[in-house]
């Protein structure tokens, strides 16, 4: 991931790859909450003009990840820890609805390919290494699958709305602490398997120890940084 920062910029969609980069240099920490963004620097960076620079920086401050402040500039996005605590709370509830119906209304392909995207996750090397646990967005996450399987518009977009954005620098932090990282996949591997058994209580259980696990992981590590 460390070369989607560094990496230039090719010809096509500038501005895609931009915003890409920037979002996934915010998610690893390279850009941390609260940091204040440089045009200068980070068009230096990527190799490219201000002006496709710009487009990104706006396209990811309607992401919620970068917010904008009058005579101070744009920084990244930050929550503070008794705002994380109660969006993460409410966010295990929802999630775990969202399991219990995907076990019904899931299809079979949607299981399997969902099980085949979390191989795929414990073949990173930040996996294997107890690094992190980066997952891409929408479609290459394993949380977004689930909720856009539970078969219900108003609960995806509760979920996925607004701070789903946010929320993946959040949930990345927490898969850096030593040892989460496969504690996760794992955990991934529970869900599914209950998903497969079409087993809803047993989904929701394990997508809330889930998210359970991964707050308690995240509250600690802000707590000790504050």
């Amino acid at each position: 991931m460390a070369s989607k920062l560094e990496d230039k910029v090719q010809p096509q969609s500038l501005v895609d790859i931009v915003a890409e980069r920037i979002e996934a240099a915010i998610i690893s920490g390279k850009l941390e909450p609260g940091a204040k963004i440089s045009e200068q620097g980070l068009a230096a960076s990527f190799g490219v003009s201000r002006g496709p620079l710009r487009e990104a920086i706006r396209r990811l401050e309607g992401r919620k990840l970068l917010e904008r402040t009058p005579n101070i500039g744009v920084r990244v996005a930050a929550l503070s820890l008794k705002d994380l605590n109660d969006i993460l709370e409410i966010r295990e509830a929802l999630e775990g609805q969202a399991a219990a119906l995907a076990a019904q209304r899931m299809s079979d392909a949607e299981i399997a390919g969902l099980r085949k995207l979390i191989e795929a996750h414990g073949k990173q090397k930040s996996v294997q290494e107890g690094k992190g646990y980066y997952q891409e967005s929408k479609d290459f996450d394993f949380h977004f699958r689930i909720v856009a399987g539970s078969g219900n518009a108003r609960l995806a977009q509760m979920l996925t709305g607004d701070l789903y954005y946010l929320l993946r620098v959040y949930r990345y932090k927490s898969s850096t602490k030593p040892g989460r990282a496969s504690e996760a996949l794992a955990e991934h591997r529970m869900i599914v398997a209950a998903l497969e058994a079409r087993d809803s209580d047993a989904a929701e259980a394990a997508m809330r120890r889930h998210l359970r696990n991964a707050r308690r992981m995240v509250v600690e590590q802000l707590a000790a940084e504050s």
